[in-house]
């Protein structure tokens, strides 16, 4: 007995937001002059950002970091109004990359708020786009369900709940059930906030997990939507490992078990997927099939800055 075969499911890795940010990021790069900056990790992908760097991009945490006028690139998770303002202050050439799923859910944020209701994020402390989506009204943010047992709020029949894009649908249905116990008049957002890709991993990896015997989903460690992908899997009765790239796999995690699943967050590159894919065939997998448990064609269109830029 050993390693025999590696099952690939569909859909994995990019979704269209990151695709959305990366062709913003390479477009700047091949026509603007240098040096051009980019406010945080433009994806949560360590080998995406680094391959930006080496082409002449400039990572910084804080707008701080640049010099008044020059061009900055906002990453895919959203900046507060207050980023916005001090771009706009300093003269910045802004290219907003936010996916248009993490605009959606702050534009609801906004209405919602001018309509009277006590807002509730539902999302992780200190991710980025927690941060930028809680900048845009005043709202408190739960991650579970004992959270909410310390909620207060003004009115608690006008209370409405948005969630961060890239949690887990089963552990932000704990959340919400929580919410509706406190808050039996709770509204929720007119769609679900959390996107339709990370819903499609979510659901494939399930399917996934009933073929083999062990998953690797391929992510950096702060990839939120990653480690959810990772405990779905957990949650579904399989062994998991978030892993960077090949080099990161222990072979001993394959002692015994003939079947891997490989899945991708949306913010990891098909070629770690491929290097993983060879790297597992080295150890001795003689198959390799994929499964494609949702079809998923989403495109979203490049933003208006470039077309002002003349760059599109």
């Amino acid at each position: 007995m050993g390693l025999k075969k590696v099952v690939l499911v569909k859909p994995r890795g990019f979704c269209a937001g990151v695709v959305r940010a990366i062709e913003i990021v390479d477009i700047a790069l091949k026509t603007l002059p240098h040096p051009i900056y980019v406010r945080k990790e433009i994806v949560h992908n360590k080998h995406v950002v680094e391959g930006f760097r080496q082409r002449g991009a400039i990572f910084v945490d804080s707008l701080d970091e640049v010099p008044d006028g020059a061009i900055c690139i906002f990453s895919a998770h959203g900046v507060s109004p207050q980023v916005r303002a001090e771009a706009e202050r300093r003269g910045l050439k802004v290219i907003d990359a936010t996916c248009p799923l993490v605009t959606k859910v702050h534009l609801e944020a906004i209405r919602f708020a001018r309509e009277g209701y006590s807002l509730i994020l539902i999302g992780h402390n200190g991710h980025e786009e927690v941060e930028g989506t809680m900048g845009e009204a005043p709202m408190q943010l739960v991650e579970t369900p004992e959270d909410v047992e310390r909620l207060e709020v003004p009115n608690p029949d006008k209370v409405v709940y948005l969630t961060q894009t890239t949690l887990s649908v089963d552990d932000t249905q704990a959340v919400v059930d929580a919410l509706r116990k406190k808050f039996p008049h709770l509204t929720q957002p007119p769609k679900d906030d959390i996107c339709y890709a990370t819903q499609n991993r979510q659901s494939a990896v399930k399917t996934l997990a009933q073929h083999v015997d062990l998953i690797f989903v391929i992510g950096s460690q702060n990839s939120s939507n990653s480690q959810r992908l990772k405990e779905v899997a957990q949650g579904a009765g399989v062994r998991a490992y978030l892993i960077e790239d090949e080099t990161k796999i222990d072979p001993a995690w394959l002692d015994g078990v003939e079947s891997v699943g490989i899945t991708a967050g949306a913010s990891a590159p098909e070629s770690l997927v491929e290097s993983v894919v060879n790297y597992l065939c080295q150890l001795g997998a003689t198959e390799v099939e994929e499964i494609e448990a949702i079809e998923e064609d989403v495109h979203f269109a490049l933003p208006a800055e470039l077309k002002q830029l003349k760059l599109i």
